[in-house]
């Protein structure tokens, strides 16, 4: 068996792979164009990627091609009935990354809610030494607990997320266009998710439903004290949008681990704003921890296993 990793550097040089040399035959590319995929996988009988696309384009040389493996839940980069009709079986990976994105929700959330980066400049840049007061508070901040927190997505982070804003004493809403009430959790039409949330975190795939779903129109609706989260997929959120809704103050802050375009392109109108009191942007990492990374890795390994079992 030839295992063929076509972008092994979104994993990360610090996960262990060396339990796939136990399978087979193994080479590991760091990155893959679409160019260069062809003459990559043409022997390869399991190709592993993240975000590579796989079609007839990049794939129709792989002759020997069984299973294709995604180190991701979404799978929006895989033709799946091109793959279908060559019998070539795909897997992807859900649920290794619900605590971490849960965990880095709450990072983004505290990050902006306690002003953090503003006290800690001030004590760095040394205003705090022979201060006159013990304590210094010219940025004011409030508490989690009472408010109303509205999750857009309510899947296992979702259910995560919302665990966690309850034990902080937060009431929790949450909006899903057309499908049924969970039990235990408060469902609300979208509309009144945006006007009665303190805190709106979107933790939902990237689906004909979503796609553009936070616009101008949602953030006009939105309480201008409002903190807004994504965490979901960046074309959920029209990025020219949130922009205008940050400058002229129709919400308080906005944090984002994902976006539109990434890596992030110089003409994305959110580099403009540089006060991250306002606006924290992280670079696609929330499902990234150690933990996690390694995780996912062990369960695509069994799966492989399993698929040639």
């Amino acid at each position: 068996m030839k295992i063929v990793f076509l972008d092994v550097k979104t994993i990360g040089e610090d996960i262990d792979l060396s339990a796939y040399d136990e399978l087979g035959e193994v080479v590991k590319y760091s990155f893959s164009s679409s160019e260069e995929v062809p003459a990559r996988v043409t022997d390869a009988d399991v190709i592993i990627l993240n975000k590579v696309p796989v079609n007839e384009q990049t794939i129709g040389t792989a002759k020997n091609l069984k299973l294709v493996c995604v180190t991701a839940t979404g799978t929006n980069n895989l033709d799946k009935e091109y793959l279908d009709s060559k019998g070539i079986a795909w897997r992807n990976v859900a649920g290794y990354s619900t605590e971490t994105v849960a965990q880095h929700t709450f990072a983004m959330l505290l990050f902006l809610l306690e002003k953090l980066r503003y006290y800690d400049d001030y004590v760095k840049e040394e205003r705090y030494v022979n201060d006159v007061s013990f304590t210094h508070f010219a940025e004011h901040f409030t508490e989690i607990h009472g408010k109303t927190w509205g999750i857009i997505g309510l899947g296992a982070i979702g259910r995560r997320v919302a665990e966690i804003a309850r034990a902080f004493g937060a009431k929790v809403i949450y909006s899903a266009s057309g499908a049924p009430a969970q039990e235990g959790y408060e469902q609300v039409d979208f509309e009144t998710l945006l006007t009665q949330s303190d805190i709106i975190s979107v933790h939902a795939p990237l689906n004909e439903h979503t796609e553009g779903l936070i616009n101008s129109k949602a953030f006009e609706k939105m309480k201008s004290s409002c903190i807004f989260l994504n965490l979901g997929r960046g074309p959920i959120v029209d990025e020219q949008a949130l922009y205008n809704a940050l400058v002229r103050n129709q919400i308080a802050a906005a944090g984002l681990d994902v976006l539109c375009k990434e890596p992030m392109s110089a003409d994305n109108p959110l580099l403009k704003i540089k006060d991250s009191k306002r606006l924290l942007i992280t670079p696609h990492i929330a499902w990234a921890s150690v933990e996690a990374r390694t995780h996912l890795m062990e369960i695509i390994h069994g799966q492989v296993k399993d698929f040639f079992a």
